[in-house]
């Protein structure tokens, strides 16, 4: 099992970060579920990792009843002014707090890759009514804009300036999805939501210099940012067993 290093571990309890992803994030979940092409709105949806409830929030058009599971309680300061139809529980994804069959769909947003999978799709599958599906998503940095590439410049410059702690990269490929596709999503942004957007990234990073060198990307104008993303729809039984 990966286990959240030390360093990123702290990023995640700061209060700040909580508020951060709360207010000051893209709205990139709700145009990835909006590709799921379900043929009816399910009746209970679980988000796995759902961090401040935008991931959960974006469930709300595609599922009667949400709930968020998230292993850092203070992620969950702001779920009410989030998701405030989502009902939220603290928890790992490795030993799931429900019963058996209890949602017809589970989604990870960029959730799983500190996840024990062999613990976790055992799990998935023991939760999941029998016609029910995973669904794995992320997006990378809205680190470009359509038809401008001064955003691209900026961004490697605020990359090389302020290194982001080690992660675990995770191919979601690997757990043979029964479709799996990748897209850009489009977010029209100002410059002072960029702003906020990129100190969520980058928590220690300076806003006097990020303003500054901001500004003469944005240039008074809105950008549509470009934000790469994936999605995997999986069966979690049929890695029972074999995993």
């Amino acid at each position: 099992m990966h286990e959240i290093p030390s360093g990123l571990a702290d990023v995640y309890r700061s209060e700040g970060l909580a508020a951060g992803y709360a207010f000051d994030r893209p709205r990139v979940h709700e145009q990835i579920v909006g590709r799921l092409r379900l043929d009816r709105c399910v009746k209970r949806a679980l988000d796995i990792g759902c961090g401040a409830g935008l991931s959960a929030a974006a469930l709300s058009d595609v599922a009667e009843t949400v709930v968020g599971l998230e292993p850092q309680q203070n992620m969950l300061t702001h779920r009410r002014a989030v998701a405030p139809a989502a009902r939220f529980a603290v928890g790992r994804a490795e030993r799931l707090p429900f019963a058996a069959e209890s949602f017809d769909l589970i989604t990870a947003a960029g959730s799983l890759n500190y996840v024990d999978l062999h613990r976790f799709l055992p799990e998935a599958g023991r939760v999941l009514s029998p016609e029910g599906k995973l669904i794995v998503y992320d997006f990378g940095e809205g680190r470009r804009a359509r038809g401008d590439t001064a955003l691209e410049g900026w961004f490697k410059s605020f990359e090389d300036r302020y290194p982001s702690p080690p992660g675990y990269a995770m191919d979601v490929r690997a757990l043979r999805p029964q479709r799996y596709e990748e897209f850009e999503v489009s977010i029209s942004m100002t410059f002072d939501g960029y702003l906020r957007y990129a100190l969520t990234e980058k928590p220690n990073a300076d806003r006097e210099w990020c303003q500054g060198t901001l500004a003469d990307v944005f240039r008074n104008a809105t950008l549509d940012v470009l934000f790469d993303a994936y999605l995997a729809v999986i069966d979690p039984r049929e890695w029972i067993g074999n995993i």
